[in-house]
């Protein structure tokens, strides 16, 4: 594949100007990706769009060969993720996360296309101590009644 050269990279990307058809894990339906600064980037995740259409599903799957940790946030539509014999539905704003090794499926429940932004990587540890938005996201998942579970 041809390295894309960084004079040809734009620092902006439209929504759908690089999307693709594309089915995945034996799903079926409609589905759409665009990967985000899929040359440009040297970030160690992958951050997509996807767009499901109606009905349209992912197909049950783990990431394990390489491991991959795999965080869907819902931007419009309805889902329903399966993952550890549960069912979770997600509207916009929800978000999921699925273990590396985890079977999980992705389905659109709604009436409407379904799009979400999947990012996914390798599993790892980076040291965000010293970031103060990620201090704030752990205090705000500390319980503020002693016997609440966080």
């Amino acid at each position: 594949m041809d390295p894309i050269e960084d004079e040809d990279r734009d620092p902006i990307e439209r929504r759908d100007q690089h999307a693709f058809e594309y089915t995945m894990h034996e799903g079926q339906g409609p589905l759409s990706v665009e990967h985000h600064f899929a040359a440009g980037s040297e970030l160690t995740v992958a951050v997509q769009t996807w767009t499901l259409g109606v009905g349209a599903f992912e197909g049950m799957h783990a990431h394990d060969d390489p491991p991959l940790e795999e965080i869907y946030l819902v931007t419009e539509g309805r889902a329903r993720v399966r993952q550890d014999g549960e069912a979770y539905e997600l509207d916009p704003g929800d978000s999921f996360r699925s273990p590396a090794g985890t079977p999980h499926d992705l389905a659109n429940i709604g009436e409407v296309p379904l799009r979400v932004v999947v990012i996914w990587g390798p599993p790892g540890i980076f040291d965000k101590s010293s970031f103060g938005s990620y201090l704030r996201a752990l205090d705000a998942r500390r319980p503020t009644d002693p016997g609440e579970r966080p």
